[in-house]
């Protein structure tokens, strides 16, 4: 019979982390991962925007008039740059309830992982 196949009992070291803090560590990698993308795309927006400003000025147009194709202009990623910044803003709350909940939980286990012996250095050198 295979051993590995066979339910393996924890080991005094393996984490037992119960209920939410077992989700912070994931939803925080998530959360970095997200807001990164979010801000790239707000880069990329404001480069595009700055762009296409800049073009239609060329041919002695001003972005700021009232006329449609400058307000079109001017709109052309207001979905994009809201949606952006929405998850940017739930993505900065989720990193920052994880933070939290790890940190509340950093000090919390089971008690002694060592099954209470006193361990010194020759004991972890063998």
């Amino acid at each position: 019979m295979d051993e590995s196949a066979a339910p393996r009992e924890p080991d005094n070291h393996e984490s037992r982390n119960r209920g939410p803090a077992r989700f912070a560590r994931p939803v925080l990698i998530a959360a970095a991962v997200v807001g990164v993308v979010c801000i790239a795309l707000l880069v990329i927006i404001f480069l595009l925007d700055t762009f296409n400003a800049t073009v239609y000025s060329v041919g002695g147009n001003d972005i700021g008039d009232n006329s449609q194709e400058s307000r079109d202009i001017r709109g052309l990623y207001d979905g994009a740059r809201a949606g952006s910044i929405f998850f940017l803003v739930a993505a900065l709350l989720a990193a920052a309830v994880s933070g939290w909940v790890l940190y509340r939980g950093r000090n919390q286990g089971d008690g002694d992982t060592d099954g209470g012996e006193d361990v010194d250095f020759e004991d972890l050198g063998r």
